[in-house]
C-alpha cells in the first residue's frame, strides 16, 4: 500500500496504510502494531490510544472500528466512564481489495492480543448498595459485547452460590470468571477453585473483578497501581485487554478446617468495625466511617498473642518464641482433593511473639481493603509475604486522627502502629480486657471466620472456633485480570 505516514511520527511499525474515505475526505490510513489507527482530518494528525480497538464490523463498503480511547484525546468525545470514552470511527476503504485487506488485517491483529473470548460472570444483586445488576447492564455488558466477548452470566442467588458453581464447573470452556461485586464473590471463586480435584490447572484461569459492592478493596488495589481510576468502566476494560498477573493465597487454617484468603485477615478494631457495620450496610462503604467512629469512642482492647515468622529486615519486631505453639504440617495425601496448603515446614522457621492486649491485628495481602482504605501501602500482590499492621495501645485521640489516615495510608507511621512482612502468622485470640466474659470476632475477607462468647451475632454459625489459627502463604498461587 502507498502513502505511508513518515515512521518518526509513528510510535510502532505500520501493519497496513491506505488511502480510504473519513467523513467523506479521503485521507492516508495506518494501522500500527501497537494497535492506534493514524490518518489526517482538516490538517491535523488524529489517532486512536494504543491497543483500545474493540473489534470491527463491515457494513456495505464501510468498516466501523469499535474504539476506547482516553477521555481528553483521541478520536471522539463520547460518552465517559472513569477516563475513558467509546466511539465509533468509520472509514470506507477505496476498493473491494482495500477492504478485504483491511478487514485481514484488524482481525489478525485482535487475534494477536491474546485478549478472553469466553468468560463466566457473577453478578452479585445484593451486595453494596444493590446496584451491581444496574452496574452491569449499564456498564459492563456493553463494552464485553463491543469487545466480541461471549458471556455466560449468572446472578448469585446466596451465599456460596459462586463457590458451588466453579467447584463443578468445566473450566476449559471459559478464558476467565468476571465477579461483579464486591470482594465477597471473588474469595468463594478462590476458594471453589482451589477445592477441586485439578486445583492446579483451574488456578490459571483469571478472575476479574467489577466493582459492585461495599469493599472493593481488590480491584482499586489492581487499578491504583497504574494509577487508573476505579470505576466499572476501567475494570471492565482491565478484563478486555487480558492482561493477568499472579496473587498470593493465604491459607487459614484450624486442626483440619481450612480457608483461602486472597485480601485480608482482622481481629480487634478492625473485624468489629467490619462484621458489626453490616447493619449500615444500605450506606455503601460510608458504613465503615460511621461505625468506626462510634467504636473508637468505645474502644474495646483484647488480650491474646500473636507469632509470627518475619520477612527479611524485620528481625527486630517482636521477642523470640518457641515453635511449641505452632501446628506441625499434616502430611498431605495423594487422595484428598483439593488444595492444601503450602509445605511451609512451620517448625522449622524462626519465630517471634507479640503479647497483648490488642486494640487491633490486621494481615492485608495487598494494598487496599476498601477503595477508600489504604490499609497496608507496601503490600505487593506475589511477593510471598502478608503485611501485619498491629495496634496495642492507642489513645482515642489519636486514634481518631489515625482513621483520618487510612486513605492515603500514612497511619502505618504512626508510633502507636507497628507495619511488618510475614511469611507465617499464628494468632491466639482472647476476651475484652474490660469485660472477660466477652469475646472478639475474627473477619477474613469480609466475611465472619470465627465468633467468640458474646460476641456480635455469636449464635450464628461460623466456619472456625474462636481459638488459635494459624497462616501461611503460597506465593503467586491465584491468576487475576491486571491493568498491566
Amino acid at each position: 500500500m502507498d502513502h505511508q505516514p513518515e515512521n518518526d511520527q509513528l510510535s510502532s511499525p505500520a501493519i497496513i496504510s491506505d488511502r480510504v474515505q473519513v467523513n467523506g475526505i479521503v485521507t492516508p490510513l495506518t494501522l500500527t502494531a501497537d494497535g492506534e489507527l493514524w490518518w489526517t482530518e482538516s490538517g491535523r494528525r488524529k489517532s486512536t490510544a494504543v491497543k483500545d480497538i474493540l473489534s470491527f464490523v463491515v457494513e456495505s463498503n464501510k468498516v466501523r472500528v469499535k474504539t476506547l480511547v482516553e477521555r481528553g484525546g483521541g478520536i471522539c468525545c463520547g460518552e465517559t466512564a472513569g477516563d475513558y470514552a467509546r466511539k465509533d470511527f468509520v472509514f470506507e476503504p477505496l476498493s473491494d481489495e482495500s477492504r478485504k485487506l483491511w478487514c485481514d488485517k484488524l482481525h489478525q491483529h485482535l487475534e494477536s492480543l491474546g485478549r478472553p473470548k469466553k468468560l463466566l460472570v457473577f453478578v452479585n444483586p445484593f451486595g453494596g448498595k444493590k446496584s451491581a445488576r444496574k452496574i452491569f447492564l449499564e456498564k459492563v455488558k456493553p463494552l464485553f459485547e463491543d469487545a466480541d466477548i461471549q458471556l455466560e452470566i449468572q446472578e448469585t442467588k446466596y451465599q456460596l452460590h459462586a463457590k458451588e458453581i466453579v467447584r463443578s464447573m468445566d473450566v476449559s470452556k471459559y478464558d476467565g470468571i468476571v465477579c461483579v461485586s464486591g470482594d465477597g464473590v471473588l474469595v468463594e471463586v478462590v476458594n471453589g477453585l482451589l477445592e477441586r480435584a485439578d486445583w492446579r490447572t483451574a488456578l490459571k484461569l483469571p478472575i476479574g473483578m467489577v466493582p459492585a459492592g461495599s469493599g472493593n478493596g481488590m480491584i482499586k488495589s489492581l487499578l491504583d497501581t497504574v494509577g487508573i481510576p476505579c470505576s466499572p468502566t476501567s475494570a471492565t476494560i482491565s478484563i478486555i485487554r487480558g492482561h493477568t498477573r499472579s496473587l498470593d493465597v493465604a491459607s487459614i487454617s484450624q486442626g483440619t478446617t481450612k480457608f483461602f484468603s486472597v485480601l485480608m485477615l482482622a481481629w480487634g478494631l478492625v473485624a468489629d468495625i467490619d462484621i458489626e457495620s453490616e447493619k449500615f450496610r444500605w450506606m455503601g462503604s460510608a458504613r465503615f466511617d460511621v461505625y468506626g467512629f462510634q467504636r473508637i469512642i468505645c474502644l474495646r482492647q483484647y488480650n491474646g498473642r500473636i507469632l509470627f515468622v518475619p520477612a527479611p529486615g524485620f528481625e527486630s519486631y517482636g521477642q523470640p518464641a518457641s515453635c511449641s505453639s505452632v501446628d506441625k504440617e499434616s502430611p498431605i495425601s495423594d487422595k484428598e482433593l483439593g488444595y492444601q496448603g503450602p509445605d511451609a515446614k512451620l517448625e522449622d522457621q524462626e519465630w517471634r511473639e507479640i503479647k497483648g492486649p490488642f486494640v487491633s491485628v490486621w494481615l492485608h495481602n495487598v494494598p487496599w481493603g476498601a477503595e477508600n482504605t489504604l490499609a497496608a501501602p507496601n503490600a505487593k500482590f506475589s511477593d510471598g509475604f502478608l503485611d501485619l499492621i498491629v495496634m496495642k495501645d492507642c489513645p482515642k485521640l489519636a486514634l481518631l486522627s489515625l482513621m483520618t489516615k487510612l486513605s492515603d495510608g500514612t497511619h502505618v507511621q504512626s508510633p502507636y502502629v507497628a507495619y511488618l512482612k510475614v511469611k507465617a502468622f499464628v494468632l491466639e485470640p482472647g476476651a475484652r480486657i474490660d469485660e472477660p466474659d466477652k469475646e472478639g470476632i475474627i473477619d477474613s475477607d469480609g466475611e465472619v471466620l470465627a465468633r467468640g462468647r458474646r460476641s456480635y451475632k455469636c449464635d450464628q454459625k461460623a466456619l472456625m472456633s474462636y481459638d488459635k489459627l494459624q497462616i501461611t502463604v503460597d506465593q503467586g498461587l491465584a491468576t487475576l485480570f491486571s491493568p498491566e
